[in-house]
């Protein structure tokens, strides 16, 4: 662990930014196939900008799948039901471009390959109840309470599009305050001033007291810094000022930055491509490890090659906080956890319309049942297998 003072930052965006619009569009396009047909194969990318989607990608399945349909619902249910937004659900035209998956990826896949070669992380930690790093927890829940407070219409003049981002101060490798605290927010023009330049001094401390403050709760202190719609106003939002696609927030979905991250996007993947369902499984170890109380920390790596079921490399990384080596835990991951796609799909149980859900506000530390890659069900098998109490 790190030694005397130093910080930590991590992002995350709200489920109207433009990235994220298109995540949950492939993902409910994903859902949808897996309803109908759990042996579909689906690629799906989505690409938005003003006033239009491009839905692409390789899917093959017995289904029929709305694609058109399903954006729109995606689109109304994040927000944009009014052109004032940048994109309305109504109005905004949508193009299909999907096609079949190659057969040449198929072959290797049907006989329980990898659908892809490259390499995936997964991680945990101690510094929270989710086994999370802090920052990137924080970052979560404050766009989440973001959100709620638009849709609940508490904070009326809120938009879709949002972003946060939390800097925590840690000392000797534990969190101990947080620094800055940044908030960015679309919104109408009933918040700006006189000038109609900036937002006025009300709304910015309505949004700290109402947004900040009851997420960040003692660890913001008289030192914490806020700085909420930096640049003045933040009128133009979503897909009118920034085109969008899917898989480009990975740092957002995974750990904030805190450790390596293998470069593969997740939505819009059934669970045959591991750059998604090995991605779960990784953190499902890792977290059962620190769960476990074998390691205060723990990254895992895997990396497969096309066609071939069994990991190419399997790596454990406690950072010196393990009780027992990091060899000994390989040879524990090797023995209680089966890391062959079909081995995952069926211990995480990944055939089900659960992605939706999981495209917005992390892939991890989520307190959901359907996030099976979360639960810590072989920690006593664990413990007991590396003799430790």
């Amino acid at each position: 662990m790190p030694k005397g003072k130093y910080y930590i930052t991590s992002e995350s965006v709200s489920e109207g930014h433009p990235d994220k619009l298109c995540d949950q569009v492939s993902d409910a396009i994903l859902d949808d196939v897996l309803r109908q047909d759990t042996r579909g194969r689906v690629a799906c990318e989505t690409f938005v900008t003003m006033g239009l989607i491009i839905v692409g990608g390789e899917i093959t399945t017995t289904a029929y799948v709305d694609v058109i349909n399903l954006a729109r619902e995606v689109v109304k249910k994040i927000g944009y039901t009014h052109p004032k937004y940048g994109l309305d659900y109504q109005t905004c035209a949508i193009l299909n471009a999907i096609h079949a998956q190659s057969p040449d990826i198929a072959m290797g896949v049907d006989k329980g390959g990898a659908g892809d070669q490259g390499l995936m992380f997964g991680y945990a930690c101690d510094e929270t109840p989710e086994l999370m790093p802090l920052p990137i927890m924080l970052a979560h829940k404050l766009v989440k309470r973001m959100s709620e407070l638009r849709k609940d219409k508490v904070l009326k003049y809120l938009g879709p599009d949002g972003k946060s981002q939390v800097t925590v101060e840690y000392i000797n490798g534990k969190p101990k305050r947080i620094n800055s605290v940044v908030l960015a927010s679309q919104h109408t023009e009933e918040i700006l001033d006189k000038s109609g330049e900036f937002i006025k001094a009300s709304a910015r401390k309505e949004m700290i007291e109402k947004i900040a403050k009851p997420v960040l709760g003692k660890l913001a202190d008289s030192k914490t810094k806020y700085y909420v719609n930096q640049t003045g106003k933040f009128l133009i939002g979503g897909p009118q000022s920034d085109t969008g696609m899917t898989g480009r927030k990975i740092v957002v979905d995974t750990y904030g930055g805190v450790v390596a991250h293998g470069g593969g996007a997740f939505s819009g993947k059934d669970p045959t491509k591991v750059d998604r369902s090995a991605t779960y499984m990784a953190r499902y170890v890792a977290k059962n490890i620190v769960a476990a109380e074998l390691a205060k920390q723990c990254t895992i790596q895997l990396a497969y090659v096309i066609g071939k079921a069994e990991p190419l490399g399997l790596l454990v990384d406690t950072n010196e906080t393990g009780k027992i080596s990091d060899e000994k835990l390989v040879r524990l991951i090797r023995e209680h956890f089966d890391l062959t796609p079909r081995g995952i799909i069926t211990e995480l149980d990944l055939l089900r319309p659960i992605y939706g859900k999981t495209a917005a506000y992390g892939h991890f530390g989520r307190r959901d049942a359907d996030f099976t890659w979360e639960r810590a069900d072989k920690v006593d098998i664990l413990k007991k297998a590396a003799h430790v109490k």
